[in-house]
């Protein structure tokens, strides 16, 4: 490591030649004639300018110092763990599992680390004007042992093209190891030689070939693949669903409250199989107290009565821990025979339910309420649209509709409209996010694409879930101080939702300034969110509204899951969970096993335990969520494939600045102009303020505008339009 021959020493070049040997040798500590000795630093000068630039690190942080000659690596601020992201335009960076600000790392700096992986970086002393950098000095776990690519056979050897940024070379295959995949299909590789030091190289074997590029199934199988998520369903864990008995002994009906000749319905989208929860409903002989008392019981699957835990069946659900839902397929959480015939409650079946069960006055407000185990008969399946169509006829005057269970399902529409009302006024956050949805053919081909927008009949099941989830969260979470005894909770899995950002929240007060509305961004959590809520109901129907919804929607944390309370404050309450879905997500399973335990008497349960599996819930929630986005990139790129050319009105949806995000107002599907199409000046992004501003002509695009587009090009292996604007 000594000096290079014919080399000026300068003061650059000496910090480089510390900085190597610190990094190199993170836990030893030297002493000043080491260094000396080490960097074969002969003269006083070089001597004189090490000591100094060995004091600047100090004063950075970079080094520590034992006594008055001795330095070592200062590895309690260089030294952090986290996550690698990588990006395709080598822009990558580390973000520190403290949440701190993400860091570049160079790729040169990065051990061909991939994204995602977990990564132990040292920081690298500040160069003057240069942002800070790190350095990946060890890969601690890969996220991902599995690709999916497009198979290229050669005459001698074989390699995986994978798609997007996730590798940094191509994935070389041994000839023997390819199970028979040919030139341009699909497969999916298990990776088993990472890069080092001896091979840049990453060489992997095929375990499945999934076909032919462009077929609707392999390419949603690759989606799933993509992310480690499972396509197909274990044959072991299938064949012990079918060996669960479906009936109902009459001990059980004994042990349980029977809601068989109650009223009950179900209402879900028209395409469902899985229906998880059910509403009863039955006017209540009225007491002295006068004014009338009806009784609402919401009523989930039983799914825990059926899947035991640490069973085979447990296993697998808990790996998955939810159902996902791709443009056009379920891949459920559990066996089918569970999830659309055992434990769904169908019409005219006698089903086994956990129930809360409500007792409401004319105001909808929870007199009483009791958690039971239940068996039910659901009279009715509802579709959404069916359910919808009623009311509207209901709400119309002299008009009746012929249905014969509109006047239930008036009334259960008027106590849901009390409860969001009230929901509202006590702070809960008004974001109506709409869905994008496609009509398909046989074949998987979008044919129509659509938003779907929430209506009395969706927000109707809507606030008896909220309702339900929370009175479950607050019997357990809510302690009643007693003399003499603990106040503290039993474990249990909450909902929560931390409040926002308040440097994003205070990025957007900024911004609405300009618009010409007022926001608060300190106060109580009550007082920000009506805040946000007047803002939201202020800027309806005007010009700015979708981008200031975007905006308020960024200042937004992501709800999840954990065993400490912190209450949920989009919703505005101190304590929820999720109990209402157990066929479709495992912390309502969990939910489910805690309640049962806790009725029986049992002690409070294992937090770290319920802990770990709250934290694996919510980060497969990401993953799906992920999957679900992509497989509608996929369908809307599709969808638009033949209307290459074609002009649209659009709005500017996204900034960034590598382009510009546009959404075509009549079938929302969203592409990209990207900033080299931009050719009339050169633009400047300009972050805070959401836009890009033309230096010559100081022409802006802003988020929000509206715009007219062209569609370019459309291409469906990297799920990505591009559109030019229509001159």
């Amino acid at each position: 490591m000594g000096k290079s021959k014919g080399r000026r020493l300068n003061k650059k070049i000496i910090a480089e030649m510390l900085q190597t040997l610190f990094q190199q040798h993170p836990n030893e500590v030297f002493t000043i004639k080491q260094v000396f000795k080490i960097l074969k630093l002969d003269t006083h000068p070089t001597r004189m300018l090490a000591i100094d630039i060995m004091e600047e690190m100090t004063w950075d942080d970079y080094l520590a110092k034992d006594s008055d000659n001795t330095y070592h690596l200062n590895l309690k601020t260089q030294v952090q763990e986290g996550t690698f992201i990588r990006k395709s335009n080598g822009k990558n960076s580390f973000q520190p599992d403290d949440g701190g600000k993400p860091i570049f790392v160079s790729e040169r700096n990065s051990m061909f680390a991939l994204n995602g992986d977990r990564v132990r970086v040292a920081m690298m002393a500040r160069r003057e004007r240069h942002i800070k950098e790190a350095m990946v000095v060890e890969i601690l776990s890969h996220k991902l042992d599995q690709a999916v690519g497009k198979l290229m056979v050669e005459k001698d050897y074989a390699f995986l093209v994978t798609e997007g940024n996730t590798f940094v070379h191509d994935i070389l295959i041994p000839k023997k190891k390819l199970k028979g995949g040919k030139t341009g299909e699909k497969a999916v590789v298990k990776i088993t030689q990472w890069p080092s030091a001896a091979s840049k190289n990453i060489v992997g074997e095929v375990i499945d070939v999934l076909g032919k590029e462009g077929d609707n199934n392999v390419e949603m199988h690759a989606i799933l693949a993509q992310y480690g998520l499972p396509y197909r369903y274990p044959k072991n864990v299938e064949d012990a669903a079918d060996k669960i008995e479906p009936g109902i002994t009459s001990e059980e009906i004994k042990r349980r409250e029977d809601f068989r000749d109650v009223w009950t319905c179900t209402i879900d989208p028209k395409d469902a199989k899985d229906f998880d929860d059910a509403l009863s409903f039955r006017e209540l002989k009225s007491k002295s107290t006068g004014g009338k008392l009806y009784e609402v019981g919401v009523h989930i699957a039983d799914v825990s009565h059926y899947v035991k835990e640490g069973s085979i069946i447990d296993k697998e659900a808990v790996k998955r821990a939810t159902s996902v839902y791709l443009v056009d397929r379920t891949i459920p959480m559990l066996p089918e025979r569970l999830c659309n015939f055992i434990c769904s409650l169908r019409p005219d079946e006698e089903k086994l339910c956990y129930s809360v069960v409500f007792t409401l006055d004319e105001d909808a407000n929870v007199k009483d309420y009791r958690i039971v185990h239940t068996v039910i008969k659901s009279n009715r399946r509802y579709a959404y649209e069916e359910v919808q169509s009623v009311l509207e006829m209901s709400n119309k005057k002299g008009e009746m509709s012929n249905d014969p269970y509109a006047e239930q399902l008036r009334m259960l529409d008027k106590f849901a409209k009390k409860l969001r009302e009230r929901r509202f006024k006590n702070g809960a956050v008004k974001f109506d996010r709409e869905e994008l949805h496609f009509d398909i053919d046989e074949n998987g081909k979008p044919t129509r694409a659509y938003f779907k927008k929430s209506n009395d009949a969706t927000q109707l099941i809507e606030e008896f879930m909220l309702l339900a989830n929370r009175t479950v969260a607050e019997s357990i979470g809510k302690v009643k101080k007693r003399p003499g005894k603990s106040t503290k909770a039993k474990t249990f899995v909450y909902r929560v939702h931390d409040q926002p950002d308040p440097t994003k929240l205070e990025m957007l007060r900024e911004f609405v300034v300009k618009f010409g509305y007022k926001m608060k961004t300190s106060g109580t959590k009550g007082a920000i969110s009506k805040s946000l809520n007047s803002l939201m109901d202020d800027c309806q129907g005007k010009k700015e509204q979708k981008l200031i919804e975007t905006v308020a929607l960024r200042a937004m944390m992501k709800a999840k899951y954990s065993t400490h309370n912190i209450g949920h404050y989009g919703l505005a309450f101190d304590y929820y969970t999720h109990f209402t879905s157990p066929i479709r997500r495992y912390p309502d399973t969990m939910v489910h096993r805690l309640l049962t335990k806790y009725q029986d008497g049992a002690r409070s349960a294992n937090q770290d335990k319920y802990e770990e599996l709250s934290e694996h819930s919510s980060d497969m929630e990401q993953i799906a969520q992920q999957a679900e986005r992509d497989s509608i990139k996929y369908k809307m790129v599709e969808f638009m494939e033949d209307k290459i050319g074609n002009e649209y009105d659009a709005h500017i949806s996204g900034i960034q600045s590598y382009g510009i995000y546009c959404e075509i107002d009549e079938n929302h599907c969203e592409g990209m102009v990207p900033m080299r199409d931009l050719d009339d000046d050169y633009y400047d992004f300009d972050e805070r303020n959401y836009c890009l501003v033309g230096r010559r002509h100081h022409h802006k695009y802003q988020l929000g505008d509206a715009i007219r587009i062209k569609v370019a090009r459309a291409n469906l292996e990297k799920r990505q339009l591009d559109f030019s604007i229509a001159d």
